[in-house]
């Protein structure tokens, strides 16, 4: 009995939802904006996420020291700094290892070169790169460094600068960029989602007023409340997945189209990529959207008019 009920509610619902068709075209069209805009919000995020996580990972801690540090010293240093918590590694490279470097970066620079052999000695000092576990912790080894006297030898600095809160800076202001460019989505789909909500509301209301004549047959045989929901329900259900597809559809010769430009320009990501190895759970995620959407807003628009 349970079971009849339940095909007779979706058969009805399936059939509301072809019978106006105009109707439903102008829902599901809406409908698909938004759920493209909450995927699109998916591809933005990780494309985002993918390139902070590749400056964070260029992102680290030079100690440069003066050329008269003893390397000995330095040595010491070195150790003392390895056995905080924070550290993953630390290299050190000697003055010999930055000239060689030096004269290997500018091998096809002359004039570089005439000056470095002129000067007759070697002008760069030895220098430690620290890297962190986690990027927040840079902070504390930052601050470490800068407030105990690992540093200093017989009281003297022999640190000719440190570089970190430079790269802090920059990495600070590109995730305040991120941030905020994730409010502007969230917004841009709190408003979209309202938007349908309210389109698909009036269309349920506007089905509903069709058939109200069906609706006061049903209610004079003594069909209850939750039966009378039910092909609403459905319908704006259909609306929800059939907006869903769409935008899933519409979303994979667009993320073909930009697959290399996003892999060459912006973070190495492959979006086409993305797309195929994570499309079950952005399959989930738009299709429950857009079936929660359709259900909610035909829920409250039946339930209105039924005064219940």
């Amino acid at each position: 009995m349970l079971l009849t009920k339940i095909k007779r509610v979706v058969k009805a619902g399936l059939f509301s939802f072809w019978r106006n068709g105009f109707v439903s075209l102008a829902s599901v069209l809406v409908m698909t904006i938004t759920l493209f805009v909450i995927g699109s919000t998916i591809f933005i995020g990780t494309l985002f996420n993918h390139t902070l996580d590749q400056i964070k990972d260029k992102v680290d801690i030079n100690v440069y020291f003066v050329t008269s540090a003893d390397p000995q010293n330095i040595l010491t240093i070195k150790k003392n700094i390895e056995a905080l918590p924070e550290v993953a590694k630390i290299n050190y490279t000697s003055r010999e290892d930055a000239l060689a470097n030096f004269k290997k970066k500018h091998e096809n620079d002359e004039q570089t070169l005439q000056a470095l052999e002129e000067l007759r000695e070697n002008p760069l000092g030895a220098s430690l790169n620290i890297k962190a576990k986690e990027p927040s912790q840079y902070e504390s080894i930052a601050n470490y460094l800068q407030s105990k006297d690992v540093l200093l030898k017989d009281g003297v600095s022999i640190v000719d600068k440190i570089n970190y809160y430079q790269n802090k800076t920059a990495i600070d202001k590109f995730t305040k960029i991120i941030d905020s460019s994730k409010k502007i989505g969230l917004g841009l789909i709190a408003i979209l989602v309202l938007f349908s909500v309210i389109v698909t509301f009036n269309t349920i209301r506007l089905t509903i007023y069709v058939s109200r004549e069906e609706i006061a047959v049903m209610k004079l045989v003594g069909a209850s409340n939750r039966y009378i929901k039910g092909p609403f329900v459905v319908n704006g259900i259909m609306y929800g997945f059939v907006s869903a597809m769409l935008s899933l559809v519409i979303f994979y010769p667009i993320t073909f189209y930009f697959a290399n430009t996003t892999k060459n320009f912006l973070s190495g990501l492959n979006l086409f990529d993305y797309y195929i190895k994570n499309f079950g759970q952005i399959f989930l995620i738009v299709t429950g959207s857009g079936i929660f959407i359709g259900a909610i807003s035909s829920y409250l628009a039946v339930r209105r008019y039924l005064k219940v």
